[in-house]
């Protein structure tokens, strides 16, 4: 069956999404043309207006609607940490959570040479600066608990770990709220033991 040339290219850009293959993009193509067109007209305009309605922060690279985001330009939050993580996402992730008040760091992405990503490609340069300037005391390092995640960790405590008046941590690893230890892999178990407090 030949498909109509509109629904084929809107097949074809959803399937340069990452994540989306030809089934899914199918579905989406099929799910939004049994939708009204005043529907279709507003999900058109948010997606043309997206980069053009968004601005990256100079400062932390989050993104927002002026640059310095409203993150950075927020007195009440704690001038005197910087949390230090891969992508916006999980700025978003621990947003969420309303734990933390301090201010991020966003590298967009981590240390992957199998992916030809070294640190000349994040934004490693632009967090030396930030640090500088005597009203940080601490940088969390919260990357993903992956390879690439703890090279860019240990890359980001050497170019930083100089400074006698900054502590630097890295997030606590190991069992999720409500797992079962007998499910648990031994570097999960390893990493919950070595991140014990005092109770």
């Amino acid at each position: 069956m030949k498909l109509a040339r509109g629904a084929r290219r809107l097949i074809d850009a959803f399937e340069r999404l990452p994540g989306i293959g030809p089934k899914t993009a199918q579905r989406l193509t099929f799910y939004l043309l049994h939708n009204p067109q005043s529907q279709l007209t507003e999900f058109g305009e948010a997606v043309s207006r997206l980069k053009l309605d968004t601005k990256e922060c100079g400062l932390c690279f989050n993104v927002g609607e002026k640059d310095p985001c409203e993150i950075c330009t927020d007195r009440n939050r704690d001038q005197s940490k910087i949390c230090v993580v891969e992508s916006v996402l999980d700025i978003l992730a621990i947003e969420r959570g309303g734990f933390y008040s301090g201010l991020y760091h966003a590298l967009g992405g981590a240390i992957s040479p199998l992916n030809n990503i070294g640190p000349e490609e994040l934004h490693l340069r632009e967090l030396t600066p930030r640090i500088k300037n005597g009203k940080v005391s601490e940088v969390i390092i919260a990357t993903n608990p992956s390879m690439e995640g703890e090279a860019t960790a240990m890359y980001i405590a050497k170019l930083i770990g100089k400074r006698k008046t900054l502590k630097i941590t890295r997030i606590g690893r190991g069992l999720p709220t409500g797992a079962d230890l007998e499910y648990a892999d031994e570097e999960t178990l390893n990493r919950a033991f070595e991140g014990r407090k005092e109770f």
